[in-house]
């Protein structure tokens, strides 16, 4: 309870409120961007497709807590296989990247370059 005190000794009595930020429930993003190889490994493990500009500040201004390396967990769809993962932060990429798994390359048949069209919806906000 607060306790205010008013001028010619009122007092008055409320309930403590605590204020918190407007929960998001989810937000999904669909966009197309082509598959690319990380340089810094050249075995065949690590490929992603970058988030776009516009899609990436959408992301990255989500009232999140924090998580490892400032990722979002998002559930993807690529062609018809979906999956859990989260997207990542990257500076070289000016937005985030959202890692391909292998299987998912081969179920879709997806080479570097090609473009790929995603949709994903985070998870967790």
């Amino acid at each position: 309870m607060l306790r205010e005190e008013h001028g010619a000794g009122v007092v008055s009595e409320a309930d403590e409120m605590s204020v918190a930020p407007p929960s998001v429930r989810s937000m999904q993003l669909t966009f197309t961007a082509p598959l690319w190889r990380w340089d810094a490994r050249q075995d065949d493990a690590w490929w992603f497709v970058t988030v776009p500009p516009d899609e990436s500040d959408l992301l990255a201004d989500l009232p999140l807590p924090p998580r490892g390396f400032g990722s979002i967990r998002v559930h993807v769809t690529v062609g018809a296989t979906t999956w859990r993962t989260s997207v990542f932060p990257s500076k070289d990429q000016n937005g985030y990247v959202l890692p391909m798994k292998k299987a998912v390359r081969r179920a879709e048949g997806l080479d570097a370059d090609a473009p790929v069209r995603v949709t994903l919806e985070t998870i967790d906000v």
